[in-house]
């Protein structure tokens, strides 16, 4: 049974859910998963309802679905099929972990725009970032999105020292010709791992954002920072 955090947060006419408040990485900058343990669950049933509704007084409303990491739940495809049944255009949000899965949303027109983020280097995510991750399938998520049809972006938060010009090249690389590649800078919030940045700051200055951006534009149709 896909479960979601009792919060639903509207802005204009997007819906944005977290599906799913386990994940299969524990990124050290994390933000989200401190906020989510232990909160309250819906049940799907409760969610497709108030879905329903909301579609009902907003057509054509956007529903974004977060995590952790949606693409672990089995019943994700079943999921999605029944909001876009409702009339929402349906945007993914991932860890790019589970090809697989990506590949069945996509193949099945049950995702309209994807969202990978792409944390470091896929070498260096073991090591950097706890938790097993194979890089191969990063690299096949990566090669599954840009040969889609579907609208889509690839995301980097640039947070020292797993973000450095040297990692923004390798990624621009590994995604070259792509239609998006966004750059976030990191703001600290409520961490996953507080103490891995107590001896620095993790966060880049405007002019270092600036400068991760020259160095991704060769490589990518467009780049952006947000």
């Amino acid at each position: 049974m896909v479960s979601s955090t009792v919060e639903f947060k509207r802005q204009t006419a997007n819906v944005f859910l977290h599906v799913l408040t386990r994940c299969n990485l524990r990124c050290r900058h994390c933000y989200i998963n401190p906020e989510q343990h232990g909160r309250k669950r819906l049940p799907i049933e409760r969610i497709e309802r108030w879905l329903a509704v909301f579609a009902d007084r907003s057509p054509g409303a956007n529903l974004v679905l977060l995590g952790g990491e949606p693409t672990l739940h089995p019943d994700l495809p079943h999921f999605c099929a029944r909001v876009k049944s409702l009339g929402y255009s349906v945007k993914l949000d991932t860890n790019g972990s589970r090809p697989q899965m990506l590949t069945r949303l996509i193949r099945e027109g049950l995702v309209d725009y994807v969202a990978m983020d792409i944390k470091t280097d896929p070498e260096r995510y073991e090591g950097c970032i706890a938790g097993r991750c194979d890089s191969s399938a990063l690299l096949a998520s990566m090669r599954v999105i840009m040969d889609s049809e579907l609208d889509y972006e690839f995301r980097t938060t640039c947070v020292k020292p797993l973000v450095t010009p040297d990692t923004v090249e390798c990624i621009a690389r590994l995604i070259q010709g792509c239609r998006r590649y966004t750059l976030q800078p990191f703001k600290a919030a409520a961490l996953l791992h507080p103490e891995y940045f107590s001896t620095c700051d993790p966060a880049c200055s405007p002019d270092e954002m600036d400068h991760l951006k020259c160095v991704a534009e060769p490589w990518v149709q467009t780049c952006l920072v947000r």
